[in-house]
């Protein structure tokens, strides 16, 4: 990724002092009685609310990541840790399964309302080649574990949803916390076992009891060292995998867990931080100034969880350790405004609102970013929907005492709570499955797909059918490949550890590498069934946004390097062929052109003897063309894009004939753009999955059309 654009704050109001822990509640509105109580930090609750405005702020007009969910992540686990340690101190019990609930009871309704509401403005708003994705994600949510699903799909090119953010990737950061709220207690139970047994031991060993005695082996020690362990651990971590795998690293609950321990560490230090009254005064607005310039100063949504998180998470736990300064001047009188402190009440309603009403507005609209009075529209919506369900959701629930008396009652409530979302889901998905069966079932003569543009087709008409591939399978459409690559075909490059093959024919007549990118594997939909056919062996190498050809500056310095890599793994293994993408298309003019060094790089092929395919590229666009097939009809001029401005007049293969010995040229063209234009659907068939790549159920169309040409291009009909 790549931004994928995304805080969630887990607003956990809750009270703690210096010394005083307060109970763990979740993201919920404290009454007044408990406000009154001794106790209470208000500076904490502002704190939240100052970061939601960021987050929300930097969503809707500056598109990009502000850090803020760092912090939210060191508050809970500080609020979390100043509860547990109380407790255990106190001699009271934990009793886990019952605090789970508990939880999970005040943080489910909102993410049930939420999604529900959701799911309603995607049904009304985006095209039904999205509805799969979301409703993916709608149980990723209800399970928290949507931080997962989008690791696993950042770092897969091809799973990239470019047209547009799903209304619900955002709960990425609610399952993260949510996985450490199962964790967490268990470390506090755990330090708790322990040090009751180190108790025991110390009456039979005087060491050990004045270890204990004094504090050295007490609860506060053991839970300490557990969470530095946790931190180092985790940030090591954190900083080894964003720097070399920062797509997923993003997502992973292990890279995120020294944010969390960070705030353990706080809540367990506080009692012994006493700084002075201009110490406080300092480390608050010192504090406040950081976290308000991170992701001003910091590209971080390229840059975290790595080090770089450090920034706003010290930065919080600054204004936390200034706590109460008791002067005028003091950033806590300004957290401590009534109107910050009542946003900070509703801040988790706040989040999990915002990101989704910004997504359909933008969708619904068809604009790319909300000008400022559409942001402020935005802005007010959240708030006011935020308002309504901490309202009349959150607190009725927070203050039904009946689940409270049996635990059983507390998982009924959980569980109806679940259900109200799995239902409507799983109908939903039912129905989207059955429509996709019955679009596949279609007689074949019902949907030609490219053979409706073939010379002996021109002028039918195409039956009427159903359009395939069906939007529920959209995202299956890329070009299938056996496996990794076996036996003496893997690579001793780690560049090339993403190697794939075709399954090895029993007497392979010939041997084809592909080199390129995704434009080059969406032609293995075509390719892969002839070489089955007349048993040739292919290997794919391959990388997203990576078009071959020799060194160029208009590569960044990965793509040279891969693409160097596969050129030497082609002459170290000799095929008898390499097939590749020689243009390359753009979404605005030119919209054709040259592969940058296409020449350069095939040249050392053909002097080794290795014959080198080189197919034209096809159009990329600036809608994505499902998507205005399925909100505008097929026959929208939007969807059917001119000729002149998808390829270049003259091919740029054109340039290339006579240059090079051994280079074979194909043009597909004539069979995904016709009469002058490019159309999204030809033959019952979608041509492209999104706005730039062909699907595999349009070039499985197109394989008599391929082979012949393959063939003739190559004189390869005559030499097997």
């Amino acid at each position: 990724m790549t931004d994928t654009g995304t805080d969630t704050p887990i607003g956990m109001t809750q009270k703690a002092t210096d010394k005083t822990p307060a109970r763990t509640a979740p993201p919920v509105t404290e009454n007044a009685s408990i406000r009154a109580k001794a106790g209470y930090r208000p500076e904490v609750q502002g704190l939240r609310a100052l970061a939601v405005l960021m987050v929300v702020t930097y969503h809707v007009w500056l598109g990009r990541v502000s850090g803020g969910v760092d912090i939210f992540l060191l508050i809970s686990a500080f609020l979390m840790t100043l509860s547990f340690t109380r407790k255990v101190e106190s001699g009271k019990p934990l009793r886990l399964l019952r605090h789970w609930l508990h939880l999970l009871k005040r943080l489910l309704p909102a993410v049930v309302v939420v999604v529900l509401g959701v799911l309603v403005g995607v049904w009304a708003v985006l095209p039904q080649s999205r509805w799969p994705d979301v409703l993916d994600q709608a149980w990723a949510a209800l399970l928290y574990r949507q931080n997962w699903l989008l690791a696993d799909s950042a770092v897969d090119y091809y799973a990239q949803d470019h047209a547009g953010a799903s209304p619900l990737q955002h709960f990425w950061s609610l399952s993260i916390q949510g996985q450490v709220f199962v964790l967490w207690p268990l470390v506090f139970a755990g330090a708790a076992v322990l040090c009751k047994l180190l108790r025991r031991w110390g009456t039979v060993n005087g060491r050990i009891g004045r270890a204990v005695n004094h504090g050295l082996l007490g609860y506060r020690a053991i839970v300490a060292v557990a969470f530095g362990a946790i931190f180092l651990a985790s940030l090591a971590y954190s900083i080894e995998q964003t720097g070399s795998n920062q797509a997923y690293a993003y997502f992973d609950t292990r890279t995120r867990l020294w944010e969390f321990a960070l705030g353990s560490l706080l809540a367990l230090a506080l009692p012994y931080l006493k700084p002075g009254k201009m110490l406080r005064l300092a480390l608050g607005w010192a504090g406040l100034a950081a976290m308000l310039s991170c992701g001003l100063l910091l590209t971080v949504d390229r840059s975290f969880p790595g080090f770089i998180a450090l920034w706003p998470t010290l930065a919080a736990a600054a204004i936390i350790a200034a706590g109460q300064s008791g002067s005028r001047f003091g950033v806590d009188r300004f957290l401590t405004w009534k109107p910050l402190v009542s946003l900070g009440d509703n801040s988790y309603a706040l989040y999990l609102w915002h990101w989704p009403l910004l997504v359909l507005a933008l969708a619904g609209t068809g604009t790319a970013s909300p000008n400022l009075v559409q942001g402020l529209g935005i802005v007010a919506a959240s708030i006011g929907l935020a308002v309504l369900t901490t309202r009349f959701v959150e607190k009725p629930l927070r203050d039904w005492h009946w689940p409270e008396r049996r635990a059983w009652r507390t998982a009924v409530v959980i569980v109806a709570c679940g259900a109200l979302l799995a239902g409507p889901v799983s109908v939903w998905q039912s129905k989207l499955m059955a429509e996709e069966a019955a679009a596949a079932a279609q007689p074949k003569e019902l949907t030609p797909g490219a053979a409706a543009l073939a010379p002996e087709n021109a002028g039918k008409p195409t039956p009427d059918a159903k359009i395939i591939p069906a939007p529920a399978a959209m995202k299956n459409e890329w070009a299938d490949i056996d496996g990794l690559c076996t036996g003496a075909n893997v690579p001793n490059d780690p560049l090339l550890q993403g190697c794939l093959q075709n399954s090895r024919p029993d007497a392979v007549t010939k041997r084809i590498v592909v080199l390129g990118d995704s434009h080059a594997q969406q032609y293995m939909a075509a390719l892969g069934p002839i070489a089955r056919s007349h048993g040739w062996e292919v290997v794919t190498l391959l990388k997203g946004s990576c078009r071959f050809g020799g060194e160029s500056p208009a590569r960044d310095d990965a793509c040279n390097a891969f693409n160097k890599a596969s050129a030497q793994y082609v002459l170290d293994h000799r095929p008898d062929a390499v097939f590749t993408v020689a243009s390359l298309t753009h979404k605005d003019a030119p919209f054709e052109t040259e592969v940058p060094g296409y020449l350069e790089g095939i040249k050392p092929f053909t002097d080794a003897g290795i014959e080198v395919v080189g197919i034209r590229d096809n159009p990329r666009f600036n809608v994505n063309m499902p998507e205005c097939v399925q909100k505008n009809g097929p026959d929208d001029p939007q969807c059917n894009a001119p000729l002149q401005e998808s390829l270049a007049a003259s091919s740029p293969l054109d340039a290339y004939r006579g240059q090079v010995p051994g280079l074979h040229l194909m043009d597909m063209s004539d069979f995904i753009c016709a009469g002058g234009s490019c159309p999204a659907v030809v033959g019952n068939v979608y041509v492209y999955k999104d706005d730039n790549h062909l699907t595999k159920t349009y070039v499985q169309t197109m394989i008599p059309m391929f082979e012949q040409r393959l063939l003739a291009a190559t004189g390869w009909n005559n030499r097997m």
